[in-house]
This record gives C-alpha cells, structure tokens and sequence, in this order.
C-alpha cells in the first residue's frame, strides 16, 4: 500500500475516534441555546480543546485561573472553534471551579458538535 494511502486512513481513523469520543460528551440544547460540560485545565503551557474525558470536554488553557483570565479565554477557544462571535459564550456555572458549564447562545447542538468534531 503507498504511503499516501497510509495516511489518509490513520487520518480517516483519527477522525473517526474523535467523533466517538463527542458521543459521550454532556451536551444539551436549552431553547436557541447550547450548554456543555467542561473541565479546564488553566496553566497549560498551550490553548487547545484536547479531548473528551467521561462526560466533559477537557479544554487547556495558558491563562492563569485568576481574575476571571482563565474563563475569559475559554470562551474564546470554544467561540473560535465553533466559528461563533466570543460574546455568544459565556460560563454559565463553575466561574470558580474546573468543572464548568459553558453556554452557547443562538446555535444548535449540530453545528456544535461538528465544530467539535
């Protein structure tokens, strides 16, 4: 087999189990909005939402979680990942606390889980 070939499967598959994994990812619709489940990880020595871990998104941030820093720049990973304006994200409970609830106004939960995928 080339190796072309090769790599457009291990990427087909990589594609494929980063969508099972958006299966067990809480998320819900809640009227023209979107919720979902997060665990931060502030201090991160990067930015990047790096996998679903049980039922939460585990998202790193580079932000210190002080003076709301690190829940400013979660938003904007989530908006920019999900191609959304950062005022359409807001934390909607966990403000102090790694484990979050993150709400997404006016999009469906399709379009969020594509943007994740």
């Amino acid at each position: 087999m080339r190796i072309v070939h090769v790599i457009i499967i291990l990427s087909l598959l990589q594609i494929l189990l980063r969508f099972e994994d958006i299966i067990d990812l809480r998320i819900e619709q809640s009227g023209d909005d979107v919720r979902i489940w997060i665990k931060a990880v502030p201090g991160a020595s990067h930015d990047d939402i790096a996998a679903v871990v049980g039922d939460r998104l585990k998202v790193r941030i580079s932000a210190a979680p002080e003076a709301s820093k690190a829940n400013k720049a979660i938003c904007k990973l989530i908006a920019k990942a999900l191609k959304v304006k950062a005022n359409q994200v807001s934390i909607e409970s966990g403000h102090t606390n790694p484990q979050k609830i993150v709400r997404i106004s006016e999009i469906n939960i399709e379009t969020v889980k594509q943007g994740l995928a």
